[in-house]
């Protein structure tokens, strides 16, 4: 019960330097935090220390990083202590990569109910993203490790590997992702994080990719792909999703293709979605305003919605137009 105590009040104590104004007393008490050995008091301190930009702690949030690989996992369960100085460290820019490539190569097993599960998911998806701004890596180094971890266990890694990857400018990176597209994933979220970082970096191959995808049998590879069409706002994405519109018959689908072109907010995706504001198809206008929502802060558009919707003389789709567009 005393142990708790202390703890709640380092905490408490740690809260209040929130309302106070940045002194000497401050960093000496964030100092004296980051040597704590709780791994909550270390991880409060570290994200206080990224909030109020204190890069002189560098070296202290370093010391606490390398502390926390020790008697391992009762010093740091959880990895809290090593995620919140991994993200403090990848938000100042740090860019010597020992401390994140340590980060990326750690499992940490702890005990769950029937087994044991790993807990450092989210430290290596925090270093692979850090380690992209440590210009002293080769480019054939950076991409070694980034092509191990689009094979690791955790799927937000993977996922997260995928967008390390289309940062990195690379075409052999493009290539990788071609592959594990092509290989799949057993979680479909992967897959459509590859799509994206392929998109990004070779929007003619992606677009390629996509169309295997919705042509595909896989229900949730479909959606993947649609999304990623409409986040990459490329027109040739925008084609594709115009296309597969008209030749599927699925209405869920169909609905989730409408909102991908709405969330383009490509010229000619919301030109083609305000064509389909039509009474004589009541149920495709009502889809077609509400893929068109994302644009409703856009004066020029709203108006052209508004008028599409006024000129059908419709209550109903004067009512979807102000349920979405004046909400």
């Amino acid at each position: 019960m005393a142990s708790k105590q202390v703890f709640d009040r380092k905490l408490q104590e740690l809260e209040q330097l929130l309302g106070a104004p940045q002194s000497t007393e401050t960093v000496a008490a964030l100092r004296k935090a980051l040597r704590d050995k709780s791994n909550l008091i270390v991880a409060k301190a570290a994200r206080l220390v990224q909030e109020f930009d204190l890069r002189d702690l560098i070296p202290d949030l370093l010391a606490a990083f390398s502390r926390f690989f020790e008697d391992l996992p009762k010093s740091d369960p959880q990895c809290w202590g090593k995620n919140a100085i991994a993200q403090a460290l990848k938000d100042f820019g740090y860019t010597e990569p020992d401390p994140f490539l340590k980060g990326i190569g750690h499992v940490q097993r702890e005990p769950v109910w029937g087994g044991q599960e790993d807990t450092a998911g989210k430290l290596r998806g925090i270093c692979v993203l850090a380690l992209l701004e440590c210009r002293s890596l080769s480019d054939h180094t950076l991409l070694s490790h980034l092509t191990d971890l689009l094979a690791d266990s955790d799927a937000g890694v993977r996922a997260d590997t995928a967008r390390a990857m289309a940062h990195t400018g690379r075409m052999e990176a493009a290539l990788l992702l071609r592959l594990k597209i092509a290989c799949g994933d057993a979680k479909p979220e992967v897959t459509g994080a590859c799509l994206s970082a392929l998109l990004a970096m070779d929007p003619r191959t992606g677009v390629q990719s996509a169309q295997r995808l919705l042509a595909g049998d896989g229900e949730d590879l479909r959606y993947e792909a649609a999304a990623a069409l409409g986040a990459s706002r490329e027109e040739a994405a925008i084609d594709l999703l115009r296309s597969t519109y008209a030749t599927t018959r699925d209405p869920q689908f169909r609905l989730a293709l409408l909102r991908a072109i709405g969330a383009s907010l490509h010229p000619a995706g919301l030109t083609y979605l305000v064509g389909l504001i039509n009474p004589a198809d009541s149920a495709t206008a009502r889809w077609a305003i509400e893929a068109l929502a994302p644009a409703k802060y856009r004066e020029e558009m709203r108006t052209k919605v508004e008028a599409a919707v006024r000129a059908t003389e419709s209550e109903a789709l004067l009512s979807a137009y102000r349920r979405h567009f004046e909400s």
